[in-house]
C-alpha cells in the first residue's frame, strides 16, 4: 500500500514537471503500473479513475491543473482503499474482471513505424533469451544470475510496452517482473511451478507481440487473448498455492481476421499469414554478428584494392582491346557498387542515441533544481555504427554542460524574461561527406570573463594576451578546466568537455562554438560518415607515397623562393594571403630521400589542424583517391604524425597522414 502512495506522490512531482510527448509517454506509462498495482491490492475503484485520467492527459496533454485535480482524486482514492478490510492471505483476493484491451488502432501503429519495429525485433531478442534462461534455471534454480537475466528481459518489454500503450503486454510483463523480484531477493524459491507460469508469462508476450506483427503487416486482427487466468495464476504463485496448468490451445481461424489464444507452456508459435506486395517486419530486420559484418567490410575493401591493381596494371594498360577495357570498367562499376552496400550495412540512424538524451536531461535537470525539455532532430541521421558508439560518451558530457552549466534556474530565467523552462536541443544533419551534429541551448551562454579569470588562474594564458572570442571559448577543453563554484555529483571536476574534444580527435571530427552571452551556446561536432574509408590527396616524397585526409585540405601551391622567411634562424615560413604560416618538410619528418630540398621547386599543401593552418612540403601531388583504412597494428600505432595506412591503386603502401600529430611533432620543419 505503501508503494502505491509513494508512486502516486512521485507521479504529482512529474506532472508538474512534464514537458513535451516523451513526459506524457512517461505520465501515461506510470499511470497503468499504478492501475495494475492497486487492482492487485483489491482497489477496484482506481483503475476506472485511472482510465478516465489516461483520457484527459490524451485530450488535454498541456492542461496541468485538469491532470493535477485527477491525482487528487486518486490520492482519495488509494486512501480509501487502504481503509477497507485486507483479503484472507491464504488465498490470492478474486479480480475483478479488467478493462478490455483496446484493439489496434492504425494511428497507433502508424506513430513511429521505426519506433515499432524495434520494440518488435528487441522483444523477440528478450524473449528468446528468456525462454534460454528458464531452462537453465529449471536445471539449476540457485542460478542468480538467470533470474537476474529474465527479470531484465521482463522489466524491459514491459517498459517499452507502456511506453508504446501495449497494455496487455504490459500488464502481464509487469506481474512475472514481480513474481521474480521476489525470487531474486530471496523472498520465494524457484519451484517447477514457477518455471511454469513464468514460460506462459513469455508465451502470452510472444503471442501478443505475433497479433501486434500481423496488424503492423495490414492484417485484420481480434483483440488481445484474456490474460486474467494467468494473471490469477502468477498471482497464486505468489501466494504460495500451486496453480493449475495451462491447457495448450490451438490457433482458431475465424470469419474476419485471425484469433491467436495464448499457447500453453513451450508451445510453437503460430505461423504468420501474410498476403503477398505486406512483408513482416521481423522478415526485413536481422541480427548480424558485428565481427561477421566488419569481416565482410575488410573483404570487400581487399576486392577494391585488388580490382585497383588490375585496372592500374602496366600490362594491361598496353593492350588495345576494347572489350577488355569495356570489362575493365564493368568490373569497377561492380566493385564500387558493392562497396557502397557494404559501407551501408554499417550505418545506423543516430535517432536511437538521441533518444537515450531525452532521459538524461530530465534527470540533470531535476538534480540541479531547473526545468528542461530536449528537442530532437534530424533522428534519421544515418552514419557509421562505430561513430554512434563512440559518440555516447561525448554527448553526453555536452548534455550535462549545456544542462548544468548554460540553461538558468527557473526564477532566474524569469527574471531576464525567458522561459522558465530551459531548451537543450540536438540536431544532425548532414555537409558533404560529413555528418554535422549541433548541440545547443538557450541558457545564458558562455562566461567570457568568467574563463578567462579561471585560465589565468591556472596559468594557461598570461596577464595582458589578447585572445578572440574563439580562443577564449576554446579553453573550456583544456584538461582539468572548469567554472563551476562548487564540485556537485552532476559536475566540477574539470573532467568532461577535455574528453569530447580528444574523442572527436579520435574519430577524424573537429568542434567549433558559438556562445552569445544571455542567448545561449551551441557546439558544432563535424564528423566523417564513416571510419573505415577517406577521401585522400596521394603525394610523394622520393619514393614513398603519402596521403593527406582531404577534410584537413585547404590549398596547395608551388611557392616562390622570396615568399619563405625564417623566424629566429630555426622556424621556416611561408607568406600565405597575408599569413604567415609554419613549414614541416616531410622528408625531414619520416628521414626519406627528396627528390629535391628547394621549396620552390616542391609543392607545398596547406592542411588545417584545429584552429591551426600549416605547410607540408612535397616532391609532387599524384592524385586524389578514396583509400580503405589499414591499421598498423600495437607495434607502429604510436608513431607520430601517421594515422594508418593504406593500399594504393598500383599495389603499393601508402602512409595516411594525422595532421595532429605531424605538427605537434615538427620542431623545425
Amino acid at each position: 500500500m505503501t508503494d502505491i502512495r509513494q508512486k502516486v506522490d512521485q507521479l504529482a512531482m512529474d506532472a508538474m514537471l512534464a514537458q513535451g510527448e516523451e513526459s506524457v509517454a512517461a505520465l501515461v506509462a506510470a499511470l497503468a503500473e499504478i492501475a495494475v498495482e492497486a487492482e492487485k491490492a483489491g482497489m477496484t475503484a482506481v483503475p476506472a479513475l485511472i482510465e478516465e485520467m489516461r483520457a484527459t492527459l490524451a485530450a488535454q496533454p498541456n492542461d496541468a491543473d485538469v491532470f493535477l485535480n485527477g491525482i487528487v482524486r486518486l490520492q482519495q482514492a488509494i486512501e480509501e482503499g487502504a481503509q477497507a478490510p485486507a483479503p484472507a492471505a491464504a488465498q490470492p483476493a478474486p479480480r475483478e474482471p479488467a478493462p478490455a484491451a483496446p484493439k489496434l488502432s492504425a494511428l497507433q501503429l502508424a506513430a513511429d513505424p521505426e519506433l515499432l519495429g524495434d520494440f518488435l525485433v528487441e522483444s523477440r531478442d528478450h524473449l528468446a533469451n528468456i525462454e534460454s534462461q528458464l531452462l537453465t534455471l529449471e536445471q539449476d534454480p540457485a542460478n542468480t544470475d538467470a533470474i537476474h537475466t529474465i527479470f531484465r528481459g521482463f522489466h524491459t518489454i514491459k517498459g517499452l510496452a507502456g511506453f508504446l500503450e501495449f497494455p496487455a503486454i504490459q500488464a502481464v510483463s509487469h506481474e512475472v517482473e514481480t513474481l521474480l523480484d521476489k525470487a531474486r531477493n530471496g523472498e520465494m524459491a524457484i519451484t517447477p511451478a514457477v518455471v511454469d507460469v513464468v514460460l506462459e508469462g513469455a508465451d502470452y508476450v510472444k503471442t501478443d507481440i505475433h497479433r501486434i506483427e500481423l496488424a503492423a503487416a495490414g492484417q485484420p486482427v481480434s483483440d488481445p487473448a484474456d490474460n486474467r487466468a494467468l494473471l490469477g495464476r502468477i498471482a497464486a504463485c505468489m501466494a504460495g498455492a500451486v496453480p493449475p496448468a495451462q491447457p495448450p490451445q490451438q490457433p482458431k481461424e475465424e470469419a474476419h481476421g485471425t484469433e491467436v489464444p495464448m499457447p500453453g507452456p513451450l508451445a510453437p508459435e503460430p505461423e504468420a499469414k501474410l498476403e503477398p506486395k505486406k512483408a513482416s517486419t521481423l522478415e526485413r530486420v536481422i541480427k548480424v554478428d558485428t565481427n561477421k559484418l566488419d569481416f565482410l567490410v575488410d573483404m570487400i575493401g581487399e576486392l577494391v584494392i585488388a580490382q585497383s591493381m588490375v585496372r592500374h596494371d602496366g600490362n594491361l594498360n598496353s593492350i588495345s582491346n576494347p572489350k577488355l577495357q569495356r570489362n575493365l570498367s564493368q568490373l569497377a562499376r561492380i566493385t564500387g557498387e558493392v562497396q557502397k552496400t557494404a559501407m551501408a550495412l554499417r550505418m545506423v540512424p543516430i535517432g536511437q542515441l538521441f533518444q537515450r538524451s531525452v532521459r538524461l536531461v530530465r534527470d540533470l535537470a531535476r538534480k540541479a533544481g531547473k526545468k528542461a525539455e530536449l528537442e530532437l532532430f534530424g533522428e534519421e541521421t544515418e552514419l557509421d555504427r562505430t561513430i554512434v558508439a563512440d559518440l555516447a560518451d561525448p554527448l553526453m558530457h555536452m548534455i550535462r554542460n549545456s544542462v548544468d552549466h548554460g540553461l538558468e534556474l527557473p526564477d532566474v530565467r524569469e527574471k531576464n524574461g525567458k522561459n522558465p523552462v530551459g531548451r537543450v536541443t540536438l540536431k544532425a544533419y548532414h555537409q558533404a561527406s560529413h555528418i554535422v551534429i549541433e548541440v545547443s541551448d538557450n541558457g545564458r551562454g558562455l562566461d567570457r570573463q568568467k574563463i578567462l579569470a579561471k585560465a589565468r588562474e591556472r596559468g594557461l594564458i598570461q596577464e595582458g594576451a589578447q585572445l578572440t572570442d574563439k580562443e577564449i571559448c576554446n579553453l573550456i577543453f583544456e584538461p582539468g578546466f572548469s567554472t563551476a563554484d562548487k564540485v556537485s555529483d552532476i559536475s566540477g571536476r574539470g573532467v568532461g568537455m577535455d574528453v569530447v574534444r580528444k574523442q572527436i580527435m579520435k574519430m577524424r571530427g573537429r568542434i567549433d562554438i558559438e556562445s552569445e552571452p544571455g542567448k545561449g551556446a551551441t557546439f558544432y561536432l563535424k564528423l566523417p560518415l564513416t571510419l573505415a574509408i577517406i577521401d585522400g590527396l596521394v603525394v610523394g616524397v622520393g619514393e614513398e607515397r603519402y596521403i593527406v585526409p582531404i577534410y584537413v585540405l585547404k590549398e596547395m601551391f608551388r611557392p616562390k623562393a622570396d615568399a619563405v622567411f625564417t623566424i629566429e634562424g630555426r622556424r621556416e615560413m611561408i607568406l600565405v594571403r597575408g599569413t604567415l604560416l609554419p613549414v614541416t618538410r616531410l622528408y625531414r619528418t619520416f628521414g626519406v630521400e627528396p627528390r629535391t630540398t628547394d621549396i620552390s621547386q616542391s609543392v607545398v599543401v596547406v592542411a588545417e589542424s584545429g584552429e591551426r593552418h600549416f605547410c607540408v612540403m612535397v616532391d609532387e601531388v599524384i592524385g586524389k583517391q578514396e583509400v580503405v583504412i589499414k591499421s598498423l597494428g600495437e607495434t607502429f600505432k604510436h608513431i607520430q604524425g601517421v594515422a594508418g595506412g593504406a593500399i594504393l591503386g598500383d599495389g603499393r603502401v601508402g602512409l595516411i597522414l594525422d595532421m595532429d600529430g605531424l605538427f605537434g611533432g615538427s620542431s623545425n620543419g
